[in-house]
């Protein structure tokens, strides 16, 4: 039996939206990452005392990013979501790597100062900051998009997943503006669209 721990609010998401785009049975286990994470029953399974962490079937991981891969490689062959392609599994990684190193950071900071942090903490010139620092990363993904409609093509992946679930940080959450990126913005709203997302977040 796959158990998922986290909340919605976090890393986490990302690994319920792509649990609930591979149809597969999972527990989600409700771990807050503020004081639940340094119990000593969570700590035995993630030693790191962040979420989320996934046991499938006694195997455990850490790392939302790792614990995505695994899914879609694992189970996802069947939907799609691991392509079929070496090539192709090969680019999913690359892009799912290229979302941590180039828009997590950025993202983040956006996220931060315009939604997580209480109001006397936010600081504006941070989040315009972010989005300066998005930029760069928001052309290379609207020259990517330019020829299909989903980053490995016609069909949305892992990649696709694993990118938007940081990206929207920034533009679901932090109202950064895309209009200047017409794929990626289109690309954002067809992956947020997907009722898998809908259902993941509804998650408690």
């Amino acid at each position: 039996m796959i158990k998922l721990y986290g909340i919605p609010m976090s890393r986490a998401m990302r690994c319920l939206w792509m649990l609930e785009e591979l149809g597969v049975p999972y527990e989600s286990v409700p771990v807050h990452f503020l004081g639940e994470v340094q119990k000593p029953e969570y700590l035995a399974l993630n030693p790191n005392g962040h979420i989320p962490t996934l046991d499938d079937d006694g195997l455990v991981l850490w790392e939302s990013m790792a614990i995505n891969l695994h899914l879609a490689r694992t189970y996802g062959a069947a939907g799609g979501l691991w392509p079929a392609a070496s090539a192709d599994q090969s680019r999913t990684v690359m892009w799912s790597f290229w979302a941590v190193t180039e828009v997590e950071g950025p993202a983040l900071k956006v996220l931060m100062h315009r939604v997580f942090l209480p109001e006397a903490q936010r600081k504006a010139e941070l989040a315009e900051e972010g989005e300066r620092e998005l930029q760069k990363p928001l052309r290379v993904l609207d020259g990517s998009l330019a020829k299909t409609p989903y980053l490995l093509g016609d069909a949305f992946t892992a990649a696709d997943l694993n990118v938007h679930s940081i990206l929207a940080w920034a533009t679901t959450w932090g109202r950064t503006d895309v209009s200047a990126y017409p794929n990626a913005k289109a690309w954002l709203e067809r992956c947020g669209a997907r009722p898998a997302l809908a259902r993941a977040a509804a998650r408690r």
